[in-house]
């Protein structure tokens, strides 16, 4: 029995601060907008980060080579996507995390390119030409939505340039060269944006984050914050269409929440740097976007593991991505295809959404965490309100008994678990269809809601979690004010009676 007191625990919840998306082009979809709107309804997320701002389908950077009809290189700024992917995030709620890339092919160094619809990812072949794109845009988005407004957005210089997929040579010189034009860009429009990097992944983090630094330190220059990322399955093994991973331990020292904390060893370190932020700006158990065990009820009780830990040290974790609609190895086969989303195509929520969504309710009011272990996190709100989330993510049935402070309470609960809340089995026993018909369609939403529980309860709550099981737990002190006349009991125990004729 865990007994509830009001000692306090150390639980830092930043679930709805910021999500991934794909390309910012795929934003214009209406697809897209419909899983997004989803999402905010229920998670209510305050930043959006994604690729693809510069890269060629968003057409923001415009040159022409003029000669032969007497003339020169001309060179233009076309807002007009970009417009209409701002507004639309603004209008859900969202401000945008400022990724700033890929590189524009006509500003590119050279042909290298990533993903399905080829991001290039070398440098610019004129520096100049670079930060003057970042202040173009940047003068523009001010004159827009309000310099106030815009200056609320994060802005990350580049993406994992510690891979050669995403950074020509992965080299270090040449991105803290990137780095350096860049915030002095980004500053010279406005000293208050708030600029960012290396947005490392896993592998030579500590190496890119220690020399990084050491370079901002020698040149004098001072990032708001430093974002890297965290991903937790070892490489996948392939078939087909499909990436199959295995998960790691979270305390593992090179993979899991050790590493995540060399971070803020490595910052520290630097007394000109001791404190700073540090935004994971991509999470999620598996780095490729075909990978069945993001469908999953695991994947679900898992997350929800990290949850409950990313705020230690992190003021922002960045789920990758609200949504399938995602382009990174082709357009999907399927619905079910093993999307970073939190939604499948078909506005079908996976196991993982109700995972964020009922870390969100932890965090509706003023909280204090007075419970947290690896398999929950309990909290009060001011009025004796206490919520919880619970996780199995073991093979084994999970029980734990909770006893609070003794009064009378409604008991309310949400299971999400392989039998209750589970479209991918549902998806899988209608034969796996690649093309849905609406009324497939309508089931596979109906089968993904969690199952609603209710009872009362003098302040003793027993849980049984079966594996890959989560479950959100509301209790709530009032007293039952039954109208005149009105008994319960009596009504359940209403007969039917034969009648002779």
């Amino acid at each position: 029995m865990i007994k509830i007191s009001d000692k306090e625990y150390l639980f830092n919840n930043h679930v709805d601060d910021c999500v991934g998306t794909g390309r910012m082009g795929l934003a214009l979809q209406k697809e897209y907008q419909d899983q997004l709107k989803l999402v905010q309804e229920y998670i209510g997320f305050k930043h959006i980060r994604g690729h693809g701002l510069f890269s060629d389908d968003m057409a923001i950077y415009q040159e022409r080579d003029m000669t032969r009809f007497g003339g020169g290189i001309t060179i233009d700024y076309n807002f007009t996507y970009l417009d209409m992917v701002m507004d639309n995030y603004l209008k859900l709620g969202l401000r945008p995390y400022l990724e700033l890339g890929f590189m524009p092919g006509k500003m590119a160094s050279g042909d290298q390119t990533v993903f399905y619809w080829k991001g290039n990812v070398t440098p610019p072949k004129d520096y100049e030409a670079w930060q003057t794109l970042l202040k173009k845009t940047l003068e523009h988005l001010i004159s827009r939505y309000g310099r106030e407004e815009v200056l609320t957005w994060p802005v990350e210089v580049w993406n994992e340039p510690n891979l050669t997929t995403f950074w020509k040579d992965a080299s270090k010189e040449e991105y803290f060269k990137l780095f350096k034009a860049s915030l002095e860009a980004v500053k010279s429009v406005d000293p208050n944006f708030r600029v960012g990097g290396p947005a490392v992944c896993g592998g030579s983090d500590k190496e890119w984050i220690q020399a990084f630094l050491e370079y901002c330190s020698k040149e004098g220059l001072k990032p708001d914050y430093i974002s890297r990322h965290h991903y937790c399955t070892d490489q996948p093994k392939m078939d087909g269409h499909y990436g199959y991973a295995d998960l790691l331990d979270p305390e593992n020292e090179e993979d899991g929440f050790p590493n995540l904390h060399s971070t803020r060893e490595i910052i520290d370190s630097f007394p000109e740097f001791k404190g700073l932020e540090i935004h994971v700006t991509e999470f999620n158990t598996s780095y490729i976007p075909n990978c069945p065990l993001h469908d999953t009820n695991l994947n679900a009780a898992y997350i929800a593991h990290q949850l409950s830990r990313l705020g230690d040290d992190n003021v922002s974790y960045s789920y990758w991505t609200f949504g399938d609609i995602f382009e990174e190895f082709g357009v999907p086969f399927t619905p079910f295809h093993g999307g970073f989303g939190l939604v499948a195509n078909g506005l079908i929520p996976k196991p993982t959404f109700w995972t964020f969504v009922f870390f969100k309710k932890l965090k509706e009011q003023e909280y204090k965490c007075v419970y947290k272990d690896d398999s929950s996190v309990v909290v009060k709100f001011p009025n004796g309100e206490y919520r919880a989330v619970i996780w199995n993510k073991e093979k084994d049935t999970l029980k734990m008994s909770f006893e609070f402070p003794s009064d009378e309470y409604s008991l309310v609960s949400e299971l999400c678990d392989e039998k209750t809340c589970n479209p991918l089995k549902v998806w899988h026993d209608l034969g796996e269809p690649s093309s849905l018909s609406p009324d497939e369609r309508e089931l596979l939403r109906r089968s993904a809601q969690p199952l609603v529980s209710s009872s009362r309860s003098n302040g003793t709550v027993d849980i049984e979690l079966d594996p890959n099981a989560v479950i959100y737990v509301d209790l709530k002190p009032n007293k039952i004010t039954s109208d005149r006349g009105y008994d319960y009991d009596r009504v359940m125990k209403v007969q039917t009676h034969k009648c002779n004729r």
